[in-house]
C-alpha cells in the first residue's frame, strides 16, 4: 500500500491505543468501589436538665394608683456554718502526792549505841563485877543512877547497888564487857536487904530517891492515858547519852510479840498519882508503821512525825494611795491660810 502508514506501524499505534484504555479504566473502576460500611458507633444521649422555675413567693405590690412598685433587690444572706468549738484537751492529771509520813524514823549504827539491861559491868582491870539492870531517871530525863546486880559466889549472895551515872564509861563497840565501872573495890556501896532468907534474898530493888523513877518495866503512855508499851531496855552511847529506849508493843496491834525503839528525845516525864509516868505520843497506827526492833542489825528509832505546818495566808493587799490634791484647791487653801494669819504690830 502507498501513501499511508506501514502496518507494522500501524499495529504498534493500535496495541498503545488499547493499553492506554484499559489501564484508564481499571483506574475508575477503582475509584468508584463503594466503601466498606462500617457498625455506627452507640453514642450516649445525655438528657437535657429541665429548665429551672423560679417560683415567686411574694405577690407584687402595687400603689394606689394601681402601678406595681419596684421590688427592692434582695441580698443573699449567707449563714456562717457553725464551727463546733473542740474543748481543749483536758490536762494531764498529775498523780495524787503521797499522804505526809506519819513518823519519823533515825537509823542509829549497832557499833555506837548498846543496850543496858544485862550488859556486864567491869571494874577498870577488867574483872566483871555484875551486870547492868536498870536506869533511874529524874523528871527531865537526866540518868541520875544505875542499877547493877553484883555477883555473889557461885550466884550466892548476889545483891542490887544504886551506883551514880557519872561512875560508868560506855563502850558500845568492845568485844568485852561494855560498861566499866570506875569506883575502886573498897567504896562499892552495899545495897540495903530486905528481911528475907534463902533464894529471895537480895531480890528487892534498892530504894529510889524523890522524884526520880527506874525505867524497866515502866509502862510508858500516850497523853490521854492510853498505853503505848512497856520499856525492857535502853541503848546508850559511848558518851554515856540515852538514845532510845526498847518498848515492847505485844497486845497493842498484834497479839505476837513485837519491840520497836522509840527516840529518847520522843519522851517527856510528868507527875501522875505522885509518880513520874514517861509520855510518848505515838497512836495505834505510828506503833504499826513503826519498823521492828532486833538485836542483829541497825537500830531504826521512831518519833511521831511533827504536825504539817499550816498553809501560809495570802499577803494583805496595799492600801491605794489618797488622790493628789487639786491645784485650785491648794492654792485656795494656802491663800486661805494665809489671809487668816494677820501680821503682828
Amino acid at each position: 500500500m502507498s501513501g499511508g502508514f506501514p502496518r507494522p506501524a500501524l499495529r504498534l499505534a493500535i496495541l498503545i491505543v488499547l493499553a492506554a484504555w484499559f489501564l484508564s479504566g481499571c483506574s475508575t473502576l477503582q475509584l468508584q468501589s463503594p466503601a466498606p460500611i462500617r457498625d455506627a458507633e452507640a453514642i450516649p444521649v445525655v438528657p437535657e436538665p429541665p429548665p429551672l422555675v423560679f417560683e415567686d413567693t411574694e405577690p407584687e405590690q402595687t400603689d394606689t394608683t394601681g402601678h406595681p412598685i419596684p421590688r427592692k433587690p434582695k441580698h443573699l444572706v449567707v449563714k456562717p456554718h457553725k464551727v463546733e468549738e473542740v474543748p481543749p484537751p483536758a490536762p494531764a492529771s498529775a498523780p495524787p502526792a503521797p499522804p505526809p509520813p506519819i513518823i519519823t524514823t533515825r537509823t542509829i549504827e549497832r557499833n555506837s549505841a548498846h543496850g543496858l539491861v544485862d550488859s556486864e559491868v567491869q571494874r577498870p582491870d577488867g574483872k566483871v563485877v555484875g551486870r547492868a539492870v536498870d536506869l533511874i531517871t529524874d523528871a527531865s530525863g537526866t540518868p541520875r543512877e544505875m542499877v547493877v546486880n553484883l555477883l555473889g559466889f557461885l550466884g550466892v549472895g548476889d545483891r542490887k547497888a544504886n551506883f551514880p551515872w557519872s561512875a560508868f564509861r560506855f563502850a558500845p563497840a568492845a568485844k568485852g564487857a561494855p560498861i566499866t565501872i570506875n569506883m575502886p573495890q573498897g567504896k562499892l556501896p552495899f545495897s540495903i536487904r530486905p528481911k528475907l532468907a534463902g533464894p529471895l534474898a537480895g531480890t528487892s530493888p534498892p530504894p529510889v530517891s524523890p522524884g526520880q523513877l527506874p525505867l524497866l518495866d515502866t509502862n510508858v503512855e500516850r497523853a490521854n492515858g492510853g498505853k503505848v508499851g512497856r520499856i525492857i531496855d535502853v541503848l546508850v552511847d559511848g558518851a554515856a547519852q540515852p538514845q532510845a529506849v526498847v518498848l515492847d508493843v505485844s497486845g497493842i496491834i498484834s497479839p505476837d510479840r513485837r519491840t520497836i525503839a522509840a527516840n529518847w528525845s520522843a519522851l517527856h516525864f510528868v507527875t501522875k498519882n505522885k509518880e513520874l509516868t514517861p509520855l510518848i505520843d505515838l497512836s495505834e497506827a505510828q506503833i504499826k508503821a513503826s519498823p521492828s526492833y532486833t538485836t542483829d542489825g541497825p537500830i531504826r528509832a521512831v518519833s511521831p512525825a511533827p504536825p504539817p505546818a499550816p498553809a501560809a495566808s495570802p499577803a494583805p493587799s496595799p492600801a491605794p494611795a489618797p488622790p493628789p490634791a487639786r491645784a485650785g484647791a491648794g492654792a485656795s487653801s494656802s491663800t486661805a491660810t494665809a489671809s487668816s494669819v494677820k501680821p503682828a504690830r
